[in-house]
């Protein structure tokens, strides 16, 4: 079994899907745009005029089968230390290493995942090597020749 295939228009139904913003969130700095339902007797928006934000509805769900997946079709687990991947299907599940986890426990995880065939979604990024240039100063002849060009130029 591979991942999940998402159907095309259940993919369009994600984008489709409308920000639900709180009433007056926009008008207001002391209001977060989180969602709240609008309970006022005269609320515009709780009577769904023409013109003001949506309503969160059932109708805007996604299907069942769908929904909590990964875009690329795999079900995504929260791991914090190695010992989290045990049991864990590589053709179902993906792996997301959590924020709080620092680079040493965090390369262990990647280590483990790649000996279970697991796919990483946020692999940390190891700095590469940098290639050490080296400077070769040029010879007394040549340092010579270099500034009689620079005097007879000016």
């Amino acid at each position: 079994m591979s991942p999940v295939k998402i159907p095309k228009r259940v993919r369009l139904m994600k984008i489709k899907r409308p920000e639900f913003v709180r009433q007056e969130s926009w008008r207001y700095a002391r209001l977060k745009p989180n969602w709240r339902r609008p309970r006022g007797k005269d609320s515009k928006m709780r009577l769904q005029v023409k013109g003001w934000p949506p309503l969160v509805k059932v109708g805007y769900r996604t299907p069942r089968k769908y929904r909590d997946l990964h875009p690329s079709g795999y079900k995504e687990v929260l791991v914090h230390r190695p010992e989290d991947l045990e049991g864990l299907d590589p053709e179902i599940h993906a792996v997301r290493i959590a924020g709080s986890v620092g680079m040493k426990k965090r390369l262990m995880i990647v280590e483990r995942a790649e000996s279970l065939g697991l796919k990483v979604l946020n692999p940390p990024r190891v700095p590469e090597a940098e290639e050490v240039v080296e400077v070769v100063k040029p010879e007394v002849e040549e340092a010579e020749e270099i500034e009689e060009v620079k005097e007879g130029g000016a």
